[in-house]
């Protein structure tokens, strides 16, 4: 199919009439971007209520697969978890006399840091679209583009929360413990966190570091000479020194369990189809006003 214009207009006249093509259709798209912008917001408010406290709450089982080492549940109120009861059976923590396995039982509430950062991170986007479509100007092109960027920044931000990782805050253990809410566990390190839109329980035991910690042993050194495979390594964190309740310390035996909490997985969903109705948005915008690249 031809775009040629016959008759032919001059070459000033075909310029002002693309011109006005091109504002006409910049006009349209504003005035659909700003129709989605409500739709942003309910999504963004549905996310921000999945995050509030509601009673009862959600009551999460953690238990560890092919093995008695962690057993036990937690409830889960918005960003709190407000008591849970769990059971190990390590190795390297005996219980007390009389028990087949070490009680932890959490009667105090205590914020999980992942779960109050996401918080902030939606109700900022839900402040983004208000002020795109309130206190700003919805059809200024430059400001509405400028707009859906921040927005797309701050949902990616969320949705890293979800996913989780040491540079998350609240990520690195050794910095966020439990042991202030907790009875007397000296020794022990409980960690809460949220990995890939799962609440994750990490319990590790703990020893302070020796006076010698040198890079092999007897033993190892021994293995190499008679050709012996060295045998695997207990977690992935052996030999790692970390500064823990101001002193220096290994850690003896790590486990892990995760529960798969129906809300988290709900949010990670709402916020990927909201990035990629941004990502829409943003192109169509970018392509109108010729900052396509």
């Amino acid at each position: 199919m031809s775009a040629t214009v016959w008759p032919p207009l001059p070459e000033d006249r075909l310029f002002e009439e693309e011109k006005k093509s091109l504002a006409s259709e910049l006009k349209w798209l504003l005035d659909h971007l700003h129709e989605n912008f409500a739709l942003l917001k309910d999504g963004l408010e549905e996310c921000v209520c999945l995050l509030l406290p509601q009673e009862p709450g959600s009551t999460l089982a953690l238990s560890s697969v092919r093995s008695e080492s962690i057993k036990g549940h937690v409830t889960r109120v918005g960003a709190w978890i407000v008591k849970g009861d769990i059971q190990l059976r390590l190795r390297s923590l005996p219980p007390p006399p009389g028990l087949s396995s070490y009680p932890i039982r959490i009667q105090e509430p205590f914020l999980i840091p992942q779960l109050s950062q996401l918080l902030v991170l939606l109700t900022k986007c839900v402040d983004i679209v208000e002020m795109s479509t309130v206190t700003g100007d919805p059809h200024n092109g430059p400001f509405i583009a400028g707009q859906l960027g921040i927005l797309a920044d701050t949902i990616d931000d969320a949705r890293h929360v979800l996913k989780g990782g040491e540079a998350i805050v609240g990520g690195r253990w050794w910095e966020d413990h439990l042991q202030s809410t907790l009875e007397a566990l000296p020794n022990v390190s409980v960690h809460f966190s949220i990995i890939d839109a799962a609440l994750v329980l990490t319990l590790r035991t703990l020893m302070p570091v020796p006076e010698e910690h040198p890079s092999s042993s007897i033993t190892g050194f021994i293995s190499r000479r008679l050709g012996l495979l060295p045998a695997p390594a207990p977690h992935d964190e052996v030999d790692q020194m970390f500064e823990w309740g101001g002193k220096a310390v290994m850690v003896r035996e790590k486990v892990r369990v995760e529960s798969q909490d129906p809300t988290f997985i709900s949010l990670m969903t709402k916020l990927n189809a909201l990035a990629h109705g941004i990502a829409g948005g943003r192109s169509s915008l970018a392509l109108v006003m010729g900052d396509a690249e």
